[in-house]
This record gives C-alpha cells, sequence and structure tokens, in this order.
C-alpha cells in the first residue's frame, strides 16, 4: 500500500474521543520527538547566531549566512512530522514547549551576560556577550517569527492533507514549509534589522535565507517520507484534522 494513502489501523483514529468516553492514546515516540524538537530549536537560536558564515557556490559566488540557518529547518521537517501523523493540536502542544523553552533559555542568556563577571573571568566577558548577547529586539523577533512560522506551517499541512485526501505528501510537505518559512524569515529580519540595515541588503539577506532554508526540506523529503512511513506504521495513526480546533491558543489535544 503506498505510504501516502495509508489510514490508521486504530480505531477512531483521527476522531476526537467524547468527553469521558477513553483515555487519550498513548504514543511510544511522540515524546522523543517532542524532546528533539525542542533540542533542534533551542541549538539554532542560541548557538547559530553566535557565528556568521561566508560559502563559495560555484557559478554563485560567496553566500553569507547565520550558520543557525543549516539546523534550524529542521524543526519544520519536525513539525511536518508531527503534523502528519498526529495531527495538528499534538503539534501544536510541541511548538507552545518549543516557545517556552526559547524565552526560557534567552532570558538565562541575558541574566548570565548581565551579571558581574568574577575578577579571572573578566577577559572573557567580552566572548560571553559576543555569543550570547543578542539584543531584545533580536530575541522578540526569532521567538515571535518561530511562533507565527511554526503555526502557519503546521496549518498549511493539516488543511493540504485533507485537500489532497492524504496523497502527494512531498506537496504539503513543501508547500507548508514555503509557507510557514516566508512567515518566519520576513518577521525575523523585518523586526530585527528594520531601519538598522539598508532596505536593499535586508531584502537581499531575507530572500537569501528564505531560500536556503526553504530548500532544506526539499532536500530532506526523502528522508521525511521514510520517518512518516515508520512512525504511521509504528503508532498506528495518521490522523485527519477534520474537525480540528485551528487556535494556537490551546493546549487540547
Amino acid at each position: 500500500m503506498d505510504m501516502e494513502s495509508s489510514r490508521s489501523a486504530a480505531p477512531g483514529a483521527g476522531t476526537p474521543a467524547a468527553p469521558g468516553a477513553a483515555q487519550p492514546r498513548q504514543f511510544r515516540y511522540y515524546d522523543f520527538f517532542m524532546a528533539a524538537y525542542v533540542c533542534i530549536l533551542l541549538c539554532a537560536n542560541l548557538i547559530g547566531p553566535a557565528k556568521v558564515s561566508t560559502v563559495q557556490v560555484p557559478l554563485v559566488g560567496g553566500v553569507t549566512f547565520m550558520a543557525g540557518v543549516l539546523f534550524f529547518p529542521l524543526s519544520y521537517v519536525f513539525g511536518d512530522i508531527l503534523t502528519e501523523v498526529y495531527g495538528y493540536a499534538r503539534d501544536r502542544r510541541v511548538v507552545w514547549a518549543g516557545f517556552v523553552a526559547l524565552a526560557f533559555a534567552s532570558l538565562m542568556a541575558s541574566v548570565i551576560v548581565a551579571l558581574p563577571p568574577a575578577a579571572q573571568w573578566r577577559d572573557k566577558q567580552s566572548a560571553v556577550e559576543a555569543v550570547f548577547g543578542n539584543t531584545p529586539r533580536i530575541v522578540a523577533a526569532s521567538i515571535v517569527a518561530f511562533w507565527c512560522g511554526s503555526f502557519v506551517n503546521s496549518f498549511v499541512m493539516a488543511k493540504m492533507k485533507i485537500w489532497t485526501s492524504g496523497r502527494w505528501l512531498w506537496t504539503r510537505t513543501i508547500g507548508s514549509t514555503l509557507c510557514g518559512e516566508l512567515v518566519d524569515s520576513m518577521l525575523f529580519y523585518s523586526i530585527a534589522f528594520y531601519g538598522l540595515w539598508d532596505a536593499r541588503l535586508l531584502e537581499t539577506v531575507m530572500f537569501t535565507q528564505y531560500l536556503l532554508k526553504s530548500g532544506w526540506e526539499i532536500v530532506m523529503t526523502p528522508v521525511t517520507y521514510r520517518i512518516v512511513g515508520f512512525l504511521k506504521r509504528a503508532e498506528r495513526e495518521d490522523y485527519y484534522d477534520r474537525d480540528t480546533n485551528f487556535t494556537p491558543f490551546s493546549l487540547r489535544t
């Protein structure tokens, strides 16, 4: 059977249980994917911005980007997998977990940078500030862009699954990422650098980062297929968000 058109073998999969009718289903791999998602998000946002790199690309020349762009798109791959297998509501919980973790990590970084260094650490303070001392404007841009982009990605993914009747997985993984990454890139660079960078430079960097991040989804499509197929078989779940409340302001599944 084609993996794209497979359906869950679990009774009632894809249909919310009536109040008091049954306990929520327990999944073997959901928690692992949540942990991996949050880990990737934190690393991409805390370690990634510490370095700006320039890579020479044949026929194109030098391409400059923040190192985190190599890994942040993996969070969208995870978001696609979670929505495809477990549904929008369960991915919504993961996005909120990532949002809270990112907000706390940003707060923790600002406190650590602000603490007065010990005498033997004063010569290292500038390095700590360079790595972890993002301005409040960049921190806010990162958190807002992630939150909005992730929910757009999950919403489009869930809706396209219904429109395509579960077929053509690649169309919704790529299509949802193009929408989510567009929102993410526009919000982040506009909030973080509008008025600080020349408008032409801002547009160029925004467009370049958008292409790089979206290109990741295309490259990862074969891997996404394999993981989705494995999870649908292992979890006996293939959720369709036909009756889902798509508000982002809920933790209900």
